[in-house]
């Protein structure tokens, strides 16, 4: 029996450490903050039981609707896009030979720039006398507000959002393409599979276990937009690129209704594990 539990033991106090911060800094913060969304926390310290009088308010509160549905938007321009940033640049990076570590750090080096500093530079790009209308001008073509028009900030700041994250994503996509045998696209080259066909019948399916990964780690990152949004728009214009995490900070930091703010994130809490259960069960099953 002793030799049965020593490896168990072993193992665990390996990973005991990370465990440990774990529940310091995620397990117990969520309790708390499940706790505090049943009550009306103040700045002051002070708070009353209120049961779930904050759920009811959030249901009836057309703020919260407005910011869900200007995060679903955002997610569905930006989980796509960033998808096939990062899957096309894995795939140019697989394929070149000549310098491929210093095209690798030039790709990845917008993933490591401050938000804050890539926000400034983009606004910048958007603004009318800006690159983008520059350019624009040059065409004979009337300047756009990126920024001041509702229908195009969110994609927009998805733009921006992906040219930040893709690099990550694209290192993940390019070790999953670097573990797939060589000798599987070799034989399908012999047996006269053009480069769609080896891509479509091999290289795809054998990535799905990265893709999936990818795609739960964007969709995430997606519903936690903040910084980007919090540069460039402050949440405008006609609060058409206020989401949830921003209204999160407006609850919580501008009218410090702590106890409310909690009960945003757990609402967002849940949405998120939703979303990535129903993305395990109809496309990742299989791979994880």
């Amino acid at each position: 029996m002793r030799d049965r539990l020593r490896d168990p033991i072993t193992g665990l106090l390996f990973v005991l450490p990370m465990l440990v911060l774990f529940l310091i800094f995620r397990i117990f913060p969520t309790l708390g903050a499940a706790g505090m969304s049943l009550t009306n926390w103040n700045i002051g310290g002070e708070w009353d039981f209120i049961g779930v009088d904050n759920y009811t308010r959030l249901v009836n509160d057309p703020n919260f609707w407005s910011s869900l549905q200007a995060t679903l938007v955002y997610t569905l321009i930006y989980v796509p896009l960033v998808m096939a940033v990062s899957l096309a640049t894995a795939l140019l990076l697989n394929s070149i030979v000549f310098m491929r570590g210093l095209f690798r750090g030039i790709l990845f080096l917008p993933y490591v720039t401050s938000f804050v500093f890539a926000g400034l530079i983009w606004r910048w790009i958007y603004e009318f006398d800006g690159l983008i209308n520059g350019l624009l001008a040059k065409l004979d073509l009337g300047p756009v507000g990126f920024m001041e028009r509702a229908e195009l900030v969110l994609p927009a700041l998805a733009v921006v959002s992906c040219w930040k994250g893709f690099g990550y994503s694209m290192l993940i996509l390019l070790a999953g393409l670097k573990a797939i045998p060589g000798s599987y696209l070799e034989a399908a080259k012999v047996d006269g599979a053009g480069p769609w066909q080896r891509f479509r019948g091999i290289t795809l399916p054998l990535l799905k276990p990265a893709i999936f990964f990818v795609l739960v780690i964007e969709t995430i990152s997606s519903f936690q937009v903040f910084d980007t949004i919090y540069v460039m728009t402050g949440g405008g214009p006609a609060k058409a690129s206020y989401t949830l995490i921003y209204g999160i900070f407006e609850r919580g930091f501008r009218f410090w209704e702590f106890g409310y703010a909690a009960t945003w994130g757990m609402v967002l809490f849940a949405i998120v594990l939703v979303v990535s259960l129903i993305q395990r069960r109809f496309i990742g099953k299989e791979n994880t």
